[in-house]
């Protein structure tokens, strides 16, 4: 037998209707604050996410499923994240001289190779953002809100914004060498990883896992006391600003976020009783990310929201139970006339937007009609022999039994 592949998902129908919904929840709150919906490729040249995610980060030295395209001599990798695809296909299709700022929204499936884990699979469902062209802080209290919206929409109550800034080019070197320095001295009790990320990536410190480094990192200098008068003036504008909106949040000198291209405000919202994987959504400015990827300096912000986290979040909380569709009406025919006149009566119906189900497998009478209860059909239709001749059949009522008399020829719903 052959069967998925270890880190991926089967999403039955019994599950899709909760998908839909949260999908849906995350288009409308979306809409609502001016994203237009973009579609990028599942694939792109490699060089885009070693570029615009960054050579030194864990997605693109161990995680990427990278492979060599076999018609043409270059290397192709599935997506690991949408802002760098979204970043080239602004570039690329002209979009950075229209009117600012642009607003795009993405409900897409991307690709790490990571240890599954409840909440982390290989391949994930990502609703994320990108706003353009925007340096004020307002533009990052928009974002942080409709990320917020959603949230809340949804019901998510165990759900806190964590909020940071990990300054610009102009005042991260003074706050890199505080941590070189921070934790170069406690050098021998780092893992490996983080033995690496000292001279490579040292922000990336503040978020490991391991007990012996987490200890290390909470007593390291804050980024939010290293900033620059630029850099401490947005951020304390963006406080003013989410509490003006009644948004809550904690300061948090750990939230850094993974990718190369975070400048200034960083967040994550976390939720509490899922597990390790605990952040349902997390973003951050990305000021120099355009001009990197061969575009203007273009001012971003966005964010990614993992679909499958916020599921367990809402299990947690009781809220995830979505009611899967069921038939207006199931016809049960007896024969191959009854049959023919119940696929006619069917579709007719199903053309006027209805759900109508009828017997395809050729059951017994008694069967249709347990079958009808097991899928929850709202009213019952029995035709025969006896039925198509008199041009009359009866509707039951599968809620209180009674029964109508209908004309087969003009019958509807």
């Amino acid at each position: 037998m052959i069967q998925r592949i270890k880190g991926t998902m089967d999403i039955l129908p019994t599950e899709t209707p909760l998908f839909r919904y949260i999908e849906g929840v995350m288009r409308e709150e979306a809409e609502k604050y001016g994203y237009g919906e973009i579609r990028t490729p599942t694939f792109e040249n490699t060089e885009l996410f070693v570029r615009g995610v960054g050579d030194t980060t864990d997605v693109v030295q161990k995680e990427m499923y990278t492979f060599a395209d076999r018609d043409e001599n270059r290397s192709i990798s599935l997506r690991p994240e949408g802002t760098a695809s979204v970043v080239r296909a602004i570039i690329e299709n002209g979009k950075c001289s229209d009117p600012m700022p642009l607003k795009y929204y993405y409900i897409i499936s991307c690709f790490r190779h990571e240890k599954p884990q409840a909440g982390r699979s290989r391949e994930f469902f990502q609703f994320g953002t990108e706003m353009f062209g925007s340096e004020s802080p307002a533009a990052d209290a928009t974002a942080i809100a409709l990320a917020s919206s959603v949230l809340k929409r949804l019901g998510l109550t165990n759900v806190k914004l964590h909020l940071n800034s990990i300054g610009c080019k102009n005042c991260r070197p003074d706050y890199r060498s505080a941590l070189v320095d921070h934790f170069g001295c406690q050098k021998d009790k780092l893992c490996d990883t983080c033995k690496s990320r000292l001279d490579k990536n040292p922000l990336r410190l503040l978020d490991c896992k391991n007990p012996d480094c987490a200890k290390i990192a909470s007593t390291a200098p804050r980024t939010v006391d290293h900033l620059c008068e630029d850099c401490k003036a947005k951020f304390e504008m963006l406080c003013r600003a989410l509490d003006a909106m009644k948004i809550d949040y904690v300061v948090d000198s750990s939230i850094v976020r993974g990718l190369d291209y975070y400048t200034g405000a960083v967040f994550e919202f976390i939720a509490e009783g899922i597990g390790a994987q605990s952040t349902v959504c997390g973003g951050g400015k990305y000021d120099g990310l355009v001009e990197s990827l061969g575009g203007p300096k273009l001012s971003g912000i966005g964010f990614g929201m993992g679909i499958t986290r916020l599921i367990l979040a809402m299990k947690e909380l009781g809220i995830a139970d979505v009611q899967i569709p069921t038939p207006d009406l199931y016809i049960a025919a007896l024969g191959e006339r009854a049959t023919v006149e119940a696929l006619s009566i069917t579709e007719r119906l199903r053309r006027e937007g209805r759900y109508v189900e009828c017997d395809i497998v050729g059951r017994s009478l008694k069967a249709q009609m347990k079958y009808a209860n097991k899928i929850g059909a709202k009213y019952t239709l029995i035709i025969g022999d006896s039925e198509i001749d008199a041009g009359v059949a009866q509707l039951k009522n599968m809620s209180d039994g009674t029964q109508t008399e209908v004309e087969l020829s003009s019958f509807t719903l």
